[in-house]
């Protein structure tokens, strides 16, 4: 199960995407509003895992980071705090990443297998991560809904990166998108590959 921590938040801050499963993992980490306590209401909330041995497992495995612009990291010295917890991003040598991801790599969300794919242009260290099996991609702030793109005006902002990336994540998801969840606003679940078409023909035309 996919749940936006974020929604309903007035603060700013990017969305904040719990997956509970196999492995659960925090996509974002938002900022400006409590995500421990919405965490681990709703981890509450789930089914308890069952160890072989009869004792309830569960908690928080992992964090992924689509990047490391402010509103999608200010939450995690709370997160890191609560649950001890480590993190997935492409940089390395970012004081938010504790574990490298490169391009091409699998990593594990929820119950599913995602390839990270680097996708510069907002920011040099995006990533998307996407799950063929399911068709889900969380998209950071690389696109969203109705078309739109990231912008690119911020250090480390890059249109013709971003006109690549768009086209590097259409190339990568093939036929198979069946969800977008973004960074901000509507995920997109009805027939999001339109809207990944109208944001490579917006970013190239802007």
């Amino acid at each position: 199960m996919i749940h936006n921590l974020a929604r309903g938040v007035q603060a700013f801050t990017s969305n904040a995407f719990l997956v509970t499963g196999e492995t659960t993992a925090l996509v974002d980490a938002g900022a400006n509003f409590d995500v421990v306590a919405r965490i681990e209401e709703r981890l509450a909330a789930s089914e308890a895992t069952v160890s072989d041995d009869g004792d309830a497992t569960g908690g928080l495995d992992r964090v992924y980071l689509t990047h490391t612009h402010p509103d999608h990291v200010e939450n995690l010295p709370a997160i890191r705090e609560a649950f001890d917890v480590e993190t997935w991003g492409y940089d390395a040598d970012s004081e938010y990443v504790d574990n490298a991801v490169a391009d091409g790599e699998t990593v594990r969300i929820g119950g599913d297998d995602y390839e990270a794919l680097h996708t510069p242009g907002h920011k040099p260290d995006h990533l998307c991560f996407f799950a063929r099996s399911t068709g889900v991609c969380f998209a950071g702030d690389l696109v969203f809904a109705n078309g739109a793109f990231g912008r690119t005006d911020l250090p480390g902002g890059d249109r013709a990166r971003l006109v690549e990336s768009i086209e590097y994540l259409r190339d990568a998801v093939d036929d198979d998108l069946t969800a977008l969840h973004v960074g901000h606003g509507p995920n997109v679940t009805e027939r999001p590959d339109d809207d990944l078409e109208t944001a490579a023909r917006a970013a190239r035309m802007g």
